[in-house]
């Protein structure tokens, strides 16, 4: 044990942040603390790093914070250097333990100096540059290095992705796993908690609540103990509302009166369950349909070169009605000014982009967000929307959480996150049946982001988005187009699988085995008369889709198909089988996989459905 808390009231002003609450700190945990904006986060990292105390409590003796012997602490803040006139390598020199510059002590600090200084991104040069030189999210990066050089006990992390590109933000997560001491961090990056944490506490009711996992499991667990919970206290207050009856009604019979006490004796020992948290948010449910149905084609370039004084990188690629493609790859590489090609707000280098009849595009940006409005947000949407009624529109907003003294807020005093919300909440309502988006995710707190995505995993529609939110990509993309060295390449899985087998080379050739067929038959274009050669290359590319998108349910379909065999197997070799409890249990389990192997069977079946349409009836011909 680190350290401990016991019975810790914490408080900031008049407003108390955490009441009688417990935490402790153990080993080499890494720990992940969540929580809606304004919990209390950032304030419980300064009292574990010294900065703040407990409120003094006299009538609590078990109150206070215990330690190891000579425990050490390390910080990671925003306002991290008092003086930006010198030098990178001044400044870390001075967390050096040794400053003999041939001791073996010293030679070790360097080697680990120089593995972060690299692995952050930074070149060798650059620690000869004054710290004035670099910009904030910089200037963060190095304080976050000098923060790991002190090797302290307890790091304590406040959003330290924040500025980081994705092969940084793996480096880090690879780092702070091995890290011998314990982690303490706060992020809204829920890949990276997924990657490194072990270890989840929730900001609830003023109290810190402890779960073991990563955010994944943590998510899980707290959904299964609510509804417990939720049924727990629901039998209570009936089981309370009928012991409160009879005593009403048995209470001034003289034969029953003992009857009457017992039970009240009941009722006042009964332990009270608290009704479980309502949150303040909400999922979307159900589907979103857009306006109008678009042609089978939304988009389509052909040797397009896209760029602004140069031609960054020339792409040729289809998108089918109902896709929903993620765009990954470096900084600079092409994504955003692809997307603003496509909305039509700079023209082609060169080439042809088309888009398919019927097309409703919604395009977002952060520059779309940046609203400055007088206006309240009510009075804004519905300056938008003067046909809706006030319901429909405080419930749309609603939908995007904007509930109660939020509505009435002025839009120019919003955040960027609370303007992004506003805007696509705007575009929601518009219907479009093309949703281009670049990062929608930015500045938004988690409960924010898992509304987003319950929103787009609903959608319909078509849906083409930049993101470095890897989280969101995973549960939102359904493929990607990968932007590396000035080329860009289909995958046709989700982001989990990319991460899986993208070791198998770089992004040319994982996407080229993955589509050697579609190649081939491509290749033999060259061979068929002009007029054929296009009503070929539809037909290759609509069948490798269809291939790609079966295959996608065809797995999680053969996997639960085999875990019922195995379980049919053991259960035929088991003699408890005779015992009625355990025949129960079986009998759970064989009926939740027989439903889920269902399941599959039909999510395959109702694909291969959507691309092979039974014809009218009347008319004979398929649907469009």
């Amino acid at each position: 044990m680190l350290l401990q808390i016991q019975d810790g009231t914490l408080s900031i002003g008049a407003q108390t942040v955490l009441a009688h609450f417990d935490f402790e700190i153990r080993g080499n945990e890494k720990i992940a603390i969540v929580g809606r904006n304004g919990c209390g986060k950032t304030t419980l990292l300064r009292l574990l790093a010294g900065e703040l105390s407990l409120d003094r409590d006299d009538h609590s003796k078990a109150q206070g914070i215990l330690t190891s012997r000579s425990l050490t602490t390390g910080l990671l803040c925003q306002q991290a250097f008092s003086d930006t006139t010198i030098t990178v390598e001044e400044e870390l020199l001075k967390s050096c333990p040794c400053p003999d510059k041939w001791d073996r002590e010293r030679f070790t600090w360097e080697q680990e100096y120089d593995r972060l200084f690299t692995g952050f991104g930074f070149s060798k040069e650059d620690k000869r540059k004054r710290l004035s030189q670099f910009s904030g999210g910089e200037q963060t990066k190095i304080a976050l290095i000098r923060l790991l050089l002190a090797h302290p006990d307890i790091l304590l992390l406040d959003e330290p992705t924040n500025h980081l590109d994705v092969e940084t933000t793996e480096w880090l997560e690879e780092y702070l796993r091995q890290y011998a001491g314990a982690v303490v961090m706060v992020s809204h990056d829920r890949f990276f908690l997924d990657r490194t944490a072990d270890t989840v506490c929730e900001f609830r009711q003023q109290k810190l609540i402890r779960y073991a996992g990563n955010y994944t499991s943590y998510k899980e667990q707290k959904s299964r103990d609510l509804a417990i919970q939720e049924r727990s206290y629901r039998h209570q207050q009936e089981e309370i509302e009928r012991l409160e009856e009879l005593i009403e009604r048995f209470k001034n019979k003289p034969k029953k009166a003992a009857f009457a006490r017992s039970r009240k004796k009941i009722l006042e020992r009964m332990p009270k369950i608290e009704k479980p948290p309502v949150e303040d948010y909400h999922m979307f449910t159900g589907a979103l349909e857009p306006s109008v149905r678009s042609a089978k084609w939304v988009l389509e370039a052909e040797h397009l070169q896209i760029g602004y004084d140069k031609t960054l990188l020339e792409l040729s690629l289809r998108i089918r009605r109902g896709q929903k493609i993620g765009i990954i790859g470096p900084n600079g590489a092409g994504k955003s000014t692809f997307l603003k090609t496509a909305a039509g707000l700079i023209p082609p280098v060169k080439g042809t982009l088309t888009l398919g009849q019927q097309v409703l595009m919604g395009y977002f940006d952060q520059q779309t967000a940046a609203l400055q409005s007088d206006l309240t947000v009510v009075e804004h949407f519905h300056e938008q929307f003067p046909s809706l009624t006030d319901k429909e529109v405080r419930q749309t907003l609603g939908a995007f959480l904007f509930t109660g003294k939020d509505t009435a807020k002025k839009v120019s005093s919003l955040s960027g996150g609370e303007k992004s919300r506003l805007v696509l909440a705007e575009l929601f309502k518009s219907c479009p049946n093309f949703f281009v988006l670049d990062e929608p995710t930015n500045h938004m707190d988690i409960p924010a982001k898992e509304t987003l995505e319950s929103a787009f995993r609903a959608y319909t529609g078509t849906l083409l988005f930049v993101s470095h939110d890897r989280y969101f990509i995973r549960q939102v993309a359904e493929s990607l187009l990968i932007f590396d060295d000035q080329s860009v390449f289909y995958y046709p899985f989700g982001y989990e699988h990319y991460l899986t087998h993208r070791n198998q080379g770089s992004g040319e050739e994982l996407a080229a085995s993955l589509r050697a067929e579609e190649q081939a038959l491509l290749s033999r274009l060259q061979s068929v008369p002009m007029p054929e050669r296009h009503r070929l290359r539809e037909y290759s590319t609509e069948q490798s889709y269809e291939d790609w998108q079966l295959r996608l349910l065809t797995e999680p379909m053969e996997q639960t198909r085999m875990e019922l065999e195995q379980f049919w197997n053991a259960r035929d070799e088991i003699q408890e089988w005779a015992d009625p409890a355990y025949a129960e249990d079986c009998l759970l389990k064989e009926t939740a996989l027989t439903d889920a192997y269902t399941k599959c069977c039909l999510a395959w079946y109702d694909k291969w459905a959507e691309f092979h349409p039974e014809p009218d009836k009347k008319t004979g011909l398929l649907p469009s």
